[in-house]
């Protein structure tokens, strides 16, 4: 069982930054893929950032590649994600989310593949 819970969301003008929390409670036995997705009113859930929790392999979406950077603090069991030259179409609600596996390889494409998920955080940016 893994329990997630998101922080650190908020309001912020384009350009600014923001780091979102997440607190997460696992087996330490199991090796997980943990993940932040998002999605904005109208559209589509979207994955933005994964990462494995041996080994610290990250993936990101082209869309946040060279501005979000995901990870983790195990001692902490947190999974962060930091966020810099926020943009209007950042504004999002963001999840974090986890599923076992052997890999991130193919989960960011989808939510599907994840079965933990944190209850968002509202991240807006203004123009």
């Amino acid at each position: 069982q893994v329990q997630l819970v998101e922080s650190g969301g908020g309001s912020v003008q384009a350009g600014g930054s923001l780091r979102l929390s997440c607190a997460v409670s696992r087996s330490t036995d199991k090796r997980y893929c943990l993940g932040w997705f998002r999605q904005a009113p109208g559209k589509e859930r979207e994955g933005v950032a994964t990462i494995y929790t041996s080994g610290d392999t990250t993936n990101y979406a082209d869309s946040v590649k060279g501005r979000f950077t995901v990870s983790q603090d195990n001692a902490r069991n947190t999974l962060y994600l930091q966020m810099n030259s926020l943009k209007p179409g950042d504004t999002a609600l963001y999840y974090c989310a986890a599923v076992q596996a052997s890999s991130c390889a193919g989960l960011l494409g989808s939510g599907r593949f994840w079965n933990y998920w944190g209850q968002g955080t509202q991240v807006t940016v203004s123009s």
